[in-house]
């Protein structure tokens, strides 16, 4: 590993990931984000903006806003515990700065187009020559092979191209997006494994590595059984609404203010919910006393959905919550307000809370990795464009105030 910037004012104490140095030159989400989980597990990570086209997520809406002053909490949250700088990749100066970084980097993420890096001169091959054991992540739509790989993409394109667009929403209507960007938020995860591992390979042999990611492939890896149901028995996935393909009940039932899940689908669960909702005979009923009785088709629209609304008519999410809750799979649907709020949500320290001074306090979620030696530490600020231009150029490649002036006044930082 490189050493640490002693001085970054935004590194936490300790980490999984103390003395790793990341170079993100990623854009959005799916680079960002993965380079935003090994910031909050300890990484010195520097975000490497070009000068006269940043992030163009520092646009995203909400905002935090003070007078004439805003700033976007979208960048924030994905943003959060850089170091920032910028340098204009496109001159000769500011190709020469970003190698002389890679030199001192343990890692580099970028998420553009495949070809676009080897065109600035800066692909992995001539990077890996400066520097054997970098770990190069680079996420893109089709991945870095194939004959899609330069086309563009965006997380929708990743659902489509996945299958899971055609998989999502209720029979007999038009498939519906996933209405989260889960292509991107997979291949940040898919990324981060796979960077940890390279990064781990490094560290033992000295060998760097290229980490390619596709959104597409990430999404047919979540795609559950679908692909072993077309290659085993040639069944294709399509919309089934809140239901399960093969346990039942595992789906959203109504109550009095609201609704819930409820997945009491085994044995074992369901006489334990014919004794909670005081109807233990149910469980007896040789026509649907086991599992596989009452994931018939038939059996469960004609029997087991009534019981079950049944049981929940009349009675609010949160008795129900306190009636079985402990016992079986029965869970609130909340809105996203209700979980903010939850006391099991701050009890995991799930919203945390960043200091930006004049614009206020913004709460954003926190990290779900929870590391009882090496805690992550995800309540910081993201960094302003350039914040740390004489830090990282002046105090990690050690050039002087008037160098890094000019190459100011010329647009290359």
């Amino acid at each position: 590993m490189s050493d640490p910037i002693a001085h970054d004012p935004l590194a936490p104490s300790a980490g999984s990931l103390s003395g790793v140095t990341v170079l993100d030159l990623s854009r959005v989400l799916a680079g960002p984000y993965a380079a935003q989980m090994l910031a909050d597990l300890g990484a010195t990570v520097i975000k490497v903006e070009n000068p006269a086209d940043p992030d163009v997520s520092r646009g995203f809406p909400p905002y935090l806003t003070s007078g004439d002053e805003e700033f976007s909490a979208y960048y924030a949250q994905y943003n959060r515990g850089k170091l920032g700088i910028a340098i204009d990749l496109r001159s000769d100066e500011g190709k020469e700065i970003l190698k002389e970084l890679v030199v001192k980097a343990d890692m580099l993420i970028e998420n553009y187009r495949p070809g676009t890096m080897e065109k600035l001169g800066l692909g992995y091959d001539v990077l890996a020559a400066i520097n054997p054991r970098l770990v190069y992540m680079a996420i893109s739509g089709y991945g870095q092979t194939g004959s899609r790989a330069k086309r563009p993409a965006f997380d929708n394109t990743a659902q489509a191209a996945g299958g899971l667009w055609s998989m999502n929403g209720y029979p007999d209507q038009p498939p519906v997006r996933v209405g989260i960007t889960i292509g991107d938020l997979s291949a940040s995860m898919f990324g981060v494994i796979g960077a940890l591992a390279a990064l781990r390979h490094a560290e033992r042999t000295g060998e760097g590595q290229l980490v390619d990611v596709a959104q597409v492939d990430s999404i047919i890896a979540m795609t559950e059984t679908a692909v072993v149901d077309y290659t085993v028995d040639e069944k294709v996935a399509s919309p089934m609404g809140n239901q399960h393909a093969w346990v039942r009940p595992y789906e959203l039932f109504p109550c009095a203010d609201g609704q819930v899940f409820f997945g009491a689908y085994t044995d074992k669960l369901w006489r334990a919910s014919c004794v909670l909702f005081g109807t233990p005979e149910i469980a007896d009923d040789p026509e649907i006393d086991t599992m596989r009785k009452r994931l018939d088709d038939e059996v469960y629209e004609r029997r087991i959905k009534p019981i079950v609304i049944g049981w929940f008519a009349g009675r609010t999410r949160a008795e129900l919550e306190e009636l079985a809750g402990d016992v079986v799979p029965l869970t609130a649907v909340r809105d996203i307000g209700e979980v903010v709020d939850d006391p099991g949500t701050a009890e995991r320290d799930m919203v945390v809370e960043a200091d930006y001074g004049d614009l206020g306090v913004l709460r954003m979620f926190g990290q779900p990795i929870k590391l009882s030696a090496t805690p992550a530490d995800p309540a910081r600020r993201a960094n302003t464009l350039s914040e740390h231009d004489d830090e990282i150029f002046g105090g990690l490649l050690g050039y002087d105030a008037g160098r890094i002036a000019r190459l100011r006044e010329g647009g290359v930082i």
